[in-house]
């Protein structure tokens, strides 16, 4: 047999050896693996033949030894962001993002640390900032990246100009050579190298290798004609070899040079040693000079430069125009005034406020002198976060770009010195003109480099073609500006055929010699930086492929359709923050840190399936399932994600059309069906809450439901709360009401938070409003949860068409739990019959959340403050999921700031982690803890028994109350025993 049939018993017996994970085989489960793993934030997608995660420094040696004897290639891979496919590729993809993710070291006195390549650059400087310290490269995608990719793609980030690049700021690597020998690469004397060159090793290989080939004279000459100017500091084309040259002053070598950009084609790093600064100045500063044309802020970005700011960024109008809108950012676009064509962000820091103003003035001063930009808001403080989350997010906003011809990564990371952009940007206008594409302009232009996405559509084969040849052109005007073809984001499979363009033919065979020194059978990361495949092979898209299309439930027409939505995924892994980062997405991904449960993977697979499957029902797939699983429906994607990817929504239409294939599980049935069953139980509540309280007959209701056997089960109230309406109406009127409210009655308050319920009622009424409970259905979030959307749309539909009429601005529709009622600001209008859409828009304008419609009230004048107590307390307020998404957490925040001397702090928690039924279901359970035990549960138990703690959301109550044992209240029930 040949050793290709054999690879499936080798990759069974590496992975019984191992004490990590290999996804190698055809079951599903593998398959999903295998293709969330074909793709990164770049253009490319090639399925892997296998996925490794190794957890231990032994796994990294056997899977070189195994890709060694059968010439593999093995694909490190961090946090998967890069934009020039350097992580995809036929081998095995190795994921060290999991395991080697450990701070080993912090040295506050020599200013150092050593971590594991899988550490993230934000959260290690959290760690850091107690010692006063930070690692200073800070990439646009700082929050996820990681110490192995920034030091493989010789990272830069927004502060480059002053902080230095990766390379600059490494110290030192361990790792493993390509033949499995460990080895310590750091600072050395030239005595030293010369003892380390006449080693018996492949380490002394390399080192007399790499120092015979920068000292030959013809070698010099080469490299110094062929790299870029030294004015540009952003050069990471090929490998660094103008970093070894001799060179006056230059006293040791360090062989990190050569491997910070090497794009893990040389060495599998498993730890580095990193420089530290000092943390900046606490006073800072934004000045947003807003401009009419982009080449005005070239010629800005010079003067900028001589005021030494801290970073100087530019934010072009098509990034600005997508913040409109936009669920988070378009709250972030506080600053920009009128319709400018390009910002300059430019940054100060200093000891105080008064050195702040007058390097902001200075600046100011001269760009009017210059007659240069229209408006220059300052913007200081926490304040500076947001403005830049804008210029950070530019990757994902312009994935916002409606039909097929999509920015593409192409020309983004090519870098001139910064006194050349102007004629650079010009000269690369003339090409684009010519093709007539557009291109979105964004980034770093303090140090030369714009990220040039020009607009292209890849799906054809004129696309593809003229994919090459925008590069191709561009890579000629790198030249002729003396320019670097990447300045951090690498070279890999996108810019490595035209290397050789830029840098020269000698010089290109220089770097294949490096190669060959490091690693001669190609086990490292084949095919990238040399010996490329033509740069527009292996693209996401087959050329001009016909793809059929996808009958849906809901409505995708304001995406372009469900493929669409899924294709708008860049790739970014914004979805792959932390819990340290802060924010929702996504909950699962903090809670297991695996790809497979990123929004980026569910996006990834069901575009993958979606593009390819031509039969009846392209969703019936054990893959899309498997990656689907852990998806909490949180929404947070909704909101965080730049390009607005709504797993959440995919995820329903998925399970439903999956469902048609396979039939619909008893328990999604029977979760579905939860409001039938808490009916029944309404009618005798005594007897149902014994039964679920009973250890015997709760642990056999847990069993046959498949839920979790330490959740506890949710009880019914000892009335129904339009039972206790009704009644309560008989005896009580309430005369001169200084409005009408309408209460939308969910099911989980009418039958299991009845006194939540009450208690709402009782405080808009003792506030002056008449409550009515008007005719209407459940809100179907049971059906939504499960994906059995037929039976929610007949549900919405009867909503709309009961309450649609009825609900008025001066009349509202009010709602206690916030998955219920903000169904009808989110699916509802997407899911409805079409003639009812209209109606379902204006009924969601005016459908609120209690502390929605209170806040209004106060503004309004209409609640007096002093109707409530004095008293000092502390409130810790857990906000629900779709509060948070759905921007309706900050009136939750107001409202419980009403009594005058209540102290509201927000929980910097994400997602619960109970998710609906999510929580309850045995094979989620621990999943579902983990994600509760990343933020919420701990900040709970450690608060005082006299501390409140609030959340509005019946499962959140629920996950608290079952992780901690304390009881948490709605804001509702704090309003109202607040009352004097």
């Amino acid at each position: 047999m040949s050793n290709q049939t054999q690879l499936p018993q080798l990759f069974k017996s590496l992975s019984n050896s191992m004490a990590g994970e290999l996804f190698f085989d055809d079951s599903s489960v593998h398959e999903a693996q295998k293709m969330v793993y074909a793709t990164d934030a770049s253009v490319y997608q090639e399925k892997p033949l296998a996925v490794a995660v190794p957890k231990t420094k032994a796994d990294i040696e056997k899977l070189i030894s195994f890709a060694g004897e059968q010439r593999l290639t093995l694909i490190p891979r961090a946090a998967g962001t890069s934009l020039a496919g350097q992580v995809v590729g036929n081998g095995i993809v190795v994921d060290i993002s999991k395991y080697f993710n450990q701070i080993i070291e912090i040295n506050a006195e020599e200013q150092y640390v050593r971590v594991q390549p899988g550490v993230i650059r934000d959260d290690l400087n959290v760690a850091l900032k107690p010692f006063g310290l930070m690692f200073g490269p800070e990439t646009s995608t700082a929050n996820r990246a990681m110490i192995g990719g920034m030091i493989g793609n010789n990272s830069c980030g927004l502060h480059s100009i002053v902080w230095g690049d990766t390379r600059q700021n490494l110290i030192e690597v361990k790792g493993y050579l390509s033949n499995g020998q460990e080895v310590v690469f750091n600072t050395v004397t030239f005595e030293e190298l010369a003892e380390k060159s006449q080693l018996n090793s492949l380490e002394g290989v390399i080192y007399k290798g790499v120092s015979d080939l920068v000292n030959q004279p013809e070698n010099i000459e080469a490299i110094t004609n062929g790299y870029p100017k030294k004015t540009l500091t952003r050069r990471n084309t090929g490998y660094a070899l103008d970093f070894l040259i001799p060179q006056e002053g230059k006293e040791n070598f360090n062989m990190c040079e050569l491997i910070a950009g090497s794009e893990g084609t040389l060495v599998f790093i498993t730890e580095a040693k990193l420089k530290l600064l000092p943390l900046p100045p606490k006073q800072e500063a934004l000045v947003c000079v807003h401009f009419n044309s982009l080449a005005e802020s070239l010629l800005a970005n010079i003067i900028i430069l001589k005021h030494q700011p801290m970073a100087s960024e530019l934010v072009d109008k098509y990034i600005m125009d997508f913040t409109k809108g936009h669920p988070v950012y378009q709250y972030n676009r506080f600053f920009i005034e009128g319709e400018p064509e390009a910002l300059l962000m430019v940054e100060f820091f200093a000891e105080t406020k008064e050195e702040l103003d007058l390097k902001t003035a200075a600046l100011i001063a001269d760009l009017k002198l210059a007659g240069l930009g229209y408006a220059y808001p300052v913007v200081y403080g926490a304040q500076t976060k947001l403005a830049w989350d804008v210029r950070k997010a530019g990757l994902g906003l312009i994935r916002n770009l409606p039909g097929d011809e999509q920015p593409v990564n192409l020309i983004e990371d090519c870098a001139v010195a910064p006194e050349d952009l102007p004629a650079y940007v010009a000269d690369l206008q003339v090409i684009l003109d010519k093709y007539n594409l557009k291109a979105s302009y964004y980034a770093h232009a303090g140090a030369g480099e714009l990220h040039i996405e020009p607009m292209i559509n890849s799906k054809t084969q004129a696309g593809k073609e003229l994919f090459r040849t925008v590069l191709q052109e561009t890579a000629v005007l790198v030249k002729k500006h003396q320019g670097s073809l990447s300045g951090e984001h690498g070279d890999g499979r996108l810019r490595g055929e035209f290397i050789k363009d830029v840098l020269g033919d000698k010089v290109y065979e220089l770097l294949k010699e490096v190669k060959q020194l490091f690693d001669p059978i190609g086990v490292f990361n084949a095919n990238k930086i040399v010996d490329t495949p033509p740069m527009n092979e292996f693209l996401r898209y087959e050329a001009d492929k016909k793809v059929k299309p996808i009958q849906t439930i809901f409505d995708f027409s304001k995406n372009e359709s469900i493929l669409r939505l899924a294709e708008k995924c860049s790739g970014s892994g914004d979805c792959r923050k932390t819990q340290v980062s802060g924010g929702t997405m996504c909950p699962s991904y903090m809670a297991t840190r695996q790809e497979k449960d990123t929004t980026r993977a569910r996006a990834n697979i069901l575009r993958q399936f979606l593009t390819n499957d031509t039969g009846d029902n392209p969703f019936n797939h054990e893959e899309i399932k498997e990656v689907m699983d852990l998806c909490l429906s949180c929404k947070g994607c909704k909101s965080e994600c730049p390009s607005s990817v709504d797993v959440a929504k995919m995820k329903a239409e998925f399970l439903q059309h999956y469902y048609d294939a396979n039939g619909v599980p008893f328990r999604a049935k029977m979760i579905a069906n939860f409001t039938k069953s808490q009916r029944l139980a309404s009618l005798v509540p005594s007897l149902y809450n014994a039964l679920v309280s009973n250890g015997f007959t709760s642990k056999l209701i847990k069993k046959v439901a498949g839920f979790a056997p330490d959740r506890s089960l949710p009880k019914v109230g000892k009335t129904t709360l339009r039972s206790w309406k009704k009644k309560h109406d008989k005896r009580a009127s309430l005369t001169n009401a200084k409005r009408k409210v309408y209460l939308f009655c969910d099911e989980f308050t009418n039958y299991n938070d009845v006194e939540i319920g009450i208690t709402a009622i009782q405080l808009l009424e003792k506030l002056g409003y008449e409550v009515i409970i008007p005719s209407h259905v459940e809100s179907g979030r049971t059906y939504l949860s499960k994906g059995l959307l037929r039976d929610a749309k007949l549900l919405a539909n009867q909503n709309v068409t009961m309450l649609a009429d009825l609900v008025k601005d001066e009349a509202p529709l009010l709602g206690i739990e916030p998955s219920a009622l903000l169904t009808f600001r989110d699916e509802y209008q997407e899911l409805v019959d079409a003639n009812l859409v209209p109606r379902a828009k204006e009924l969601a304008k005016n459908a609120m959340l209690i502390e929605e419609f209170l806040v209004k009230e106060v503004a309004a004048g209409r609640i007096d403050r002093g109707l409530f107590t004095e008293q000092q307390r502390l409130v810790k307020l857990h906000g629900h999921c779709y509060q948070k998404s759905l921007n309706a957490l900050l009136p939750t925040q107001q409202i419980l700031d009403l009594p005058v001397n209540y102290t509201v702090e927000l929980i910097p928690s994400g997602c619960c982690g109970m998710a609906g039924s999510f929580g309850y279901e045995q094979e989620h359970y621990e999943v579902s803890m983990k994600v509760g035990e990343l933020v919420l549960l701990p900040e709970v138990r450690k608060q005082p028994q006299d501390v409140i703690i609030a959340a509005a959301g019946t499962s959140c109550r629920h996950q608290i109350k079952d992780g901690t044992q304390r009881l948490a209240q709605h804001p509702v029930e704090i309003l109202w025993n607040a009352l004097k």
